[in-house]
């Protein structure tokens, strides 16, 4: 047995709680990739919600060009009075994927740009969609599916839903397709989705052990995150890639992380979350303001006026803080156990997980999103 096949057996004796994905699930092919395309368009057609062409004078304009190439021609002047309720101007988005070919349809997004009330109902006129190198590669156009209603009067007003957005399912046709290029010369390069040596090197021994056994430079890990694999040429080459990203590896175990959402108090961690010894003391200080209004008469006939009086009530008050001591090498359960019986809610811990981090006690990385 040589050494690349002790290694090998080494790599695949993991853990009983490790599972094997696909590699497909955890990697792509260098290349394979989507394009994100956008647009400018009308949406005709609906009932008085469109843009309030008074501030959004770009919908006239568009109006106007879009007649003029129709061979109408307005009257200088006309398009200060127009009044254009039912149309509202929009952009189109659309991601084209790969291997796509004229004739083929995508999904598009349409979304107000202007003061549109409502996309209802609407119909997009013709839109080409440009990618980044300004190309048009799709040609969109359709009625549009708003999943909301909406209704308002005397006042009054209810929505269900997001109501200036909407979808055309296929709403546009391909017009150009995009090269992609299977990897260059004699290999193909898969990329991870999240870095990590350890998994680049499983997945290379895997494809090396399944593919050839025999040759141990099939596959190689250039870095923590792409892995080179010799692929044969031509359509052996689409075979070659089916093979390969339906073999299972052991995904190394992720890095201990806390992730916490100043915004929404959120806190997230995972498995392998630890800390150090610690005691961990956490109080909340309230400060109550009532303000109360009252009104001081003067005395009969003493010729006073009425003066109004505010009295102020401040009171700071200190919860008492409970001394909690964490034990070394404590996992998930025990973190959240021992935050939870000190009544810790999210906002507290995210004070005392920074604190923690501080003092060097917490065995994860800190990352505030």
């Amino acid at each position: 047995m040589n050494i690349r096949s002790i290694v090998f057996a080494l790599l695949m004796l993991v853990s009983l709680s490790a599972a094997a994905e696909r590699i497909k699930d955890l990697a792509t092919v260098l290349g394979v990739r989507e394009n994100q395309l956008m647009g400018y368009g009308l949406v005709v057609g609906l009932d008085g919600s469109g843009d309030m062409t008074m501030q959004t004078p770009f919908t006239v304009q568009s109006i106007t060009n879009m007649l003029l190439q129709m061979g109408v021609n307005m009257p200088p002047g006309s398009s200060a009075i127009m009044m254009l309720k039912n149309v509202a101007a929009v952009s189109v988005t659309a991601s084209l994927p790969p291997f796509s070919r004229p004739g083929q349809t995508i999904d598009i997004t349409v979304s107000s740009i202007g003061n549109a009330k409502s996309l209802r109902g609407g119909t997009l006129l013709m839109t080409p969609l440009k990618g980044a190198d300004g190309q048009v590669y799709a040609m969109a156009q359709g009625n549009l599916l708003v999943s909301g209603a909406g209704a308002a009067a005397a006042g009054s007003k209810t929505q269900i839903n997001h109501l200036s957005v909407g979808r055309i399912p296929g709403g546009a046709t391909v017009e150009r397709t995009v090269p992609t290029l299977l990897g260059q010369g004699d290999y193909i390069y898969l990329e991870l989705n999240s870095a990590d040596f350890t998994t680049a090197m499983r997945l290379a021994e895997v494809i090396g052990h399944n593919v050839a056994p025999g040759n141990p430079e099939v596959a190689a890990a250039m870095d923590a995150r792409t892995v080179q694999v010799k692929a044969p040429e031509g359509s052996a080459r689409v075979a070659f890639i089916s093979q390969i990203e339906n073999l299972e590896v052991d995904a190394a175990a992720g890095s201990a992380k806390v992730i916490v959402n100043a915004r929404t108090g959120s806190v997230v961690m995972n498995q392998h979350v630890s800390l150090d010894d610690c005691a961990v003391a956490h109080g909340n200080l309230t400060v109550v303001i009532n303000a109360e209004n009252t009104v001081s008469q003067p005395a009969p006939l003493s010729q006073g006026q009425t003066v109004a009086v505010t009295n102020a009530n401040i009171e700071i008050k200190a919860d008492k803080g409970n001394l909690l001591h964490l034990k070394r090498g404590v996992d998930l359960n025990d973190v959240v156990r021992a935050l939870n019986s000190i009544g810790a809610t999210p906002q507290d811990m995210l004070a005392i997980l920074q604190a923690m981090k501080a003092a060097g006690a917490l065995r994860a990385e800190l990352e505030v999103i």
